[in-house]
Protein backbone atom coordinates (compact mmCIF):
# COMPACT_ATOMS: atom_id res chain seq x y z
CA UNK A 1 0.00 0.00 0.00
CA UNK A 2 2.44 2.62 0.93
CA UNK A 3 5.17 1.82 -2.18
CA UNK A 4 1.95 2.76 -4.83
CA UNK A 5 1.97 5.98 -2.87
CA UNK A 6 5.49 6.96 -2.86
CA UNK A 7 5.64 6.27 -6.43
CA UNK A 8 2.94 8.15 -6.90
CA UNK A 9 4.21 10.93 -4.86
CA UNK A 10 8.07 10.97 -6.84
CA UNK A 11 6.28 10.78 -10.36
CA UNK A 12 4.28 14.02 -8.81
CA UNK A 13 7.76 15.22 -7.63
CA UNK A 14 9.81 14.58 -10.87
CA UNK A 15 7.14 16.32 -13.06
CA UNK A 16 6.97 18.81 -11.06
CA UNK A 17 10.86 19.79 -11.46
CA UNK A 18 11.41 18.38 -15.00
CA UNK A 19 8.52 21.17 -16.35
CA UNK A 20 11.08 23.98 -14.71
CA UNK A 21 13.16 25.69 -16.81
CA UNK A 22 16.48 24.91 -16.28
CA UNK A 23 18.75 27.95 -16.13
CA UNK A 24 22.43 27.20 -16.66
CA UNK A 25 24.95 28.23 -13.80
CA UNK A 26 28.13 29.82 -13.82
CA UNK A 27 28.89 27.17 -10.67
CA UNK A 28 28.79 24.67 -13.15
CA UNK A 29 31.42 21.26 -12.55
CA UNK A 30 33.50 22.29 -16.06
CA UNK A 31 34.76 25.12 -13.80
CA UNK A 32 35.97 22.51 -11.00
CA UNK A 33 34.94 24.50 -8.33
CA UNK A 34 35.40 23.60 -4.65
CA UNK A 35 32.56 23.65 -2.17
CA UNK A 36 32.86 27.54 -1.61
CA UNK A 37 30.54 27.35 1.43
CA UNK A 38 31.59 26.75 4.70
CA UNK A 39 29.03 24.44 6.86
CA UNK A 40 27.21 26.24 9.90
CA UNK A 41 24.60 24.57 12.18
CA UNK A 42 21.96 26.68 10.73
CA UNK A 43 23.16 25.90 6.80
CA UNK A 44 23.17 21.88 7.84
CA UNK A 45 19.73 22.58 9.29
CA UNK A 46 18.43 23.84 6.05
CA UNK A 47 20.02 21.11 3.87
CA UNK A 48 18.50 17.85 6.27
CA UNK A 49 15.24 20.15 5.33
CA UNK A 50 16.31 19.76 1.73
CA UNK A 51 17.22 16.90 1.60
CA UNK A 52 14.15 15.36 3.36
CA UNK A 53 11.92 17.01 0.76
CA UNK A 54 13.94 16.64 -2.40
CA UNK A 55 16.11 13.80 -2.01
CA UNK A 56 15.56 11.16 0.82
CA UNK A 57 12.64 9.57 -0.96
CA UNK A 58 15.06 7.98 -3.48
CA UNK A 59 18.62 8.59 -1.87
CA UNK A 60 17.08 7.22 1.81
CA UNK A 61 17.05 8.75 5.01
CA UNK A 62 20.52 8.14 5.37
CA UNK A 63 21.61 8.13 2.57
CA UNK A 64 22.30 4.63 1.82
CA UNK A 65 20.49 4.74 -1.62
CA UNK A 66 18.28 1.50 -0.57
CA UNK A 67 14.69 2.49 -1.07
CA UNK A 68 11.46 0.99 -2.44
CA UNK A 69 11.20 3.86 -4.72
CA UNK A 70 14.97 3.24 -6.35
CA UNK A 71 13.99 -0.23 -6.39
CA UNK A 72 10.61 0.64 -8.46
CA UNK A 73 12.68 2.66 -10.82
CA UNK A 74 15.53 -0.03 -10.81
CA UNK A 75 18.22 2.23 -10.29
CA UNK A 76 21.36 2.04 -8.13
CA UNK A 77 22.06 4.57 -6.21
CA UNK A 78 25.46 5.07 -4.25
CA UNK A 79 25.41 4.38 -0.77
CA UNK A 80 26.42 7.45 1.02
CA UNK A 81 27.20 5.99 3.93
CA UNK A 82 30.35 4.59 2.87
CA UNK A 83 33.10 7.05 2.48
CA UNK A 84 34.31 5.72 -0.71
CA UNK A 85 31.34 6.53 -2.30
CA UNK A 86 31.93 10.03 -2.67
CA UNK A 87 35.89 9.70 -2.15
CA UNK A 88 36.57 10.24 -5.79
CA UNK A 89 33.86 12.88 -6.40
CA UNK A 90 34.32 16.50 -6.83
CA UNK A 91 31.86 18.75 -5.38
CA UNK A 92 31.71 20.45 -8.25
CA UNK A 93 30.62 17.46 -10.20
CA UNK A 94 28.38 16.51 -7.15
CA UNK A 95 26.78 20.43 -7.57
CA UNK A 96 26.10 19.79 -11.28
CA UNK A 97 24.00 16.47 -10.91
CA UNK A 98 22.31 17.84 -8.09
CA UNK A 99 21.48 20.89 -10.34
CA UNK A 100 20.95 19.69 -13.88
CA UNK A 101 19.76 16.56 -12.91
CA UNK A 102 21.60 13.34 -13.85
CA UNK A 103 20.17 10.18 -15.40
CA UNK A 104 16.72 9.38 -14.07
CA UNK A 105 17.42 12.06 -11.22
CA UNK A 106 15.23 15.44 -11.67
CA UNK A 107 17.54 18.57 -11.30
CA UNK A 108 16.95 20.68 -8.66
CA UNK A 109 16.05 23.88 -9.95
CA UNK A 110 16.81 27.39 -9.01
CA UNK A 111 13.41 28.19 -7.57
CA UNK A 112 13.87 25.08 -5.00
CA UNK A 113 17.34 25.98 -4.19
CA UNK A 114 19.60 28.93 -4.31
CA UNK A 115 23.29 27.93 -5.16
CA UNK A 116 24.90 28.32 -1.39
CA UNK A 117 21.94 26.16 -0.61
CA UNK A 118 23.24 23.38 -2.72
CA UNK A 119 26.49 23.95 -1.75
CA UNK A 120 25.36 23.67 1.43
CA UNK A 121 23.50 20.34 0.41
CA UNK A 122 26.65 18.66 -0.90
CA UNK A 123 28.38 18.88 3.02
CA UNK A 124 25.14 17.74 4.53
CA UNK A 125 25.63 14.58 1.70
CA UNK A 126 29.11 14.00 2.52
CA UNK A 127 28.45 14.14 6.40
CA UNK A 128 26.59 10.84 5.91
CA UNK A 129 29.80 8.74 5.58
CA UNK A 130 31.26 10.26 8.47
CA UNK A 131 28.50 9.55 11.02
CA UNK A 132 28.86 13.29 12.10
CA UNK A 133 27.55 16.52 12.08
CA UNK A 134 28.22 18.31 9.27
CA UNK A 135 28.72 22.00 10.81
CA UNK A 136 31.44 23.37 12.05
CA UNK A 137 30.62 26.25 14.06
Amino acid sequence: MLKPFLFASAVVLFGITASSALAPTPQDAASGQKNPVKATEKSQARAKEIYAVDCALCHGDNGNGKTDLAQAMQVTLGDWTDPKTLANRPDAELFSAIRNGKGKMPSEAEGRAKDVEVWNLIHYIRAMAKQEPAATN
